[in-house]
């Protein structure tokens, strides 16, 4: 009885560490090129993009208004910027596939925040936190060169899935 015990804690114990090892391997392909909701798989955390160019703050948009570009699903918050969106998705979808700009220009990956944004040159950029944002505004220019120079080699990093 107690040989049958110790195999069954020792199966279980094998069992969690297989689990603890395997884990963040799987975490890691989740990391995709374009930021998504782990949640729901849809970009913007379900923000109209085409929003943040046309209203004083961005519009949560719908699944019913929803179209697949890039690999992930957008929602949008009526069929107008849906339409809009489908004409001139590199316009209106975030730069950097939505990863932090100013974490991009100091040389590594992070999030965009869906609501932590900045719409400059025409373009939408976001970012990890407020103070992201705020030092990114001290030099806007310097922080887009080194931004754009880091992203093709951190870009390669990611999953494509």
């Amino acid at each position: 009885m107690m040989r049958q015990i110790r195999k069954q804690i020792l199966t279980i114990g094998l069992v969690i560490l297989g689990l603890t090892v395997a884990l963040p391997a799987q975490a890691a392909s989740v990391v995709t090129t374009i930021v998504t909701n782990p949640l729901t798989g849809v970009a913007l955390d379900g923000f109209d993009p085409v929003s943040y160019f046309t209203e004083n703050e961005p519009q949560l948009g719908s699944a019913g208004q929803a179209y697949d570009w890039g690999g992930v699903t957008w929602y949008f918050s009526s069929a107008a910027n849906r339409d809009a969106f489908i004409e001139a998705p590199d316009v209106y979808a975030p730069q950097f596939g939505g990863h932090g700009t100013m974490s991009l220009a100091r040389g590594f990956l992070s999030d965009g925040n869906a609501r932590v944004y900045l719409v400059l040159g025409e373009r939408l950029y976001l970012f990890y936190s407020g103070a992201n944002r705020d030092a990114f505004m001290m030099a806007p220019q310097k922080a887009l060169e080194d931004a754009m120079k880091n992203w093709p080699a951190l870009a390669a990093t990611l999953s494509t899935q």
